[in-house]
């Protein structure tokens, strides 16, 4: 399967977001997307066991580090691709090592240790993609950071019901749990009850904080370079207020938003 294939598969946010783009940086998007799912999908993949996955991602890891012996097409364009724009090895595998983290059930004690599995999974990638958006300004990584941690985090919220399904994971700080009376079965049980409500409330308001710290530190010069991460942004941080209005219903739906709410987004944004 081609990059632009396995992209328009997905149909995810980030490949919508991507419309924005010029098309050569589009394109390139593209590749960069299609290596993020390929490996996010090595990890997932339940129906193959765990010591295979893991080995198909070592491959990948060994083949970035030192060089593929018998690369495939697409293995090709993710190598041009980071020669192109210099991509540091140690961010791709990075991204391999957060979805190697998801091939057995996490526990995260706390928010500090958490954010070392969304550095990897998220930052990482929105690091890789300054790159290639052709943002220039230092403090853009700032945003980066900021930003990955915010969309990542709502991610979790959005699906902690799929991700008990999915082989018992659990990536909320078990800390914040305590804090809020819940324990590690409460959550595994899908517990829905005024404990659980103020748990997300609290969650919620670390994802907007987060949100907003990537806003603050969005360079003025680097605004158009970055506006496909800032539709990005709004369209996870609207989904995120959608969560909230609703009263975090998160077992019983999964949140997002229209075509026609993201084409309005996109529009704002070109505008």
């Amino acid at each position: 399967m081609t990059s632009s294939e396995i992209t328009r598969k997905a149909k995810s946010n980030l490949a919508f977001a991507l419309h924005i783009l010029p098309r050569e940086r589009r394109e390139d998007m593209v590749v960069f997307y299609a290596y993020c799912r390929v490996i996010d999908d090595i990890a997932d993949e339940e129906s193959r066991p765990v010591a295979q996955r893991i080995s198909d991602l070592q491959a990948w890891r060994h083949g970035l580090e030192n060089g593929f012996a018998a690369p495939t097409a697409f293995e090709q364009e993710v190598i041009a691709l980071q020669k192109k724009y210099a991509i540091p090895t140690d961010l791709l595998v990075a991204i391999i090592d957060g979805c190697m983290m998801d091939t057995s059930p996490q526990r995260f004690q706390t928010w500090q240790e958490l954010q070392g599995y969304t550095w990897k999974v998220a930052c990482a990638v929105g690091l890789i993609s300054l790159k290639l958006f052709g943002a220039i300004d230092p403090q853009s990584e700032s945003y980066a950071v900021a930003l990955g941690h915010a969309l990542q985090l709502t991610n979790i919220l959005r699906d902690i019901g799929e991700d008990i399904d999915n082989g018992g994971r659990m990536y909320l700080p078990l800390a914040d749990l305590q804090q809020f009376g819940l324990s590690e079965v409460d959550l595994m049980q899908k517990t829905y009850d005024d404990r659980f409500v103020a748990l997300m409330k609290h969650e919620a308001a670390r994802a907007q904080s987060l949100y907003e710290e990537a806003h603050q530190n969005l360079p003025t010069g680097d605004r158009k370079a970055l506006m496909a991460a800032e539709v990005m942004r709004e369209i996870y941080q609207t989904v995120l207020e959608q969560m909230q209005a609703d009263g975090f219903r998160v077992f019983e739906k999964r949140y997002s938003l229209s075509s026609f709410r993201k084409m309005a987004i996109l529009a704002k944004h070109m505008i």
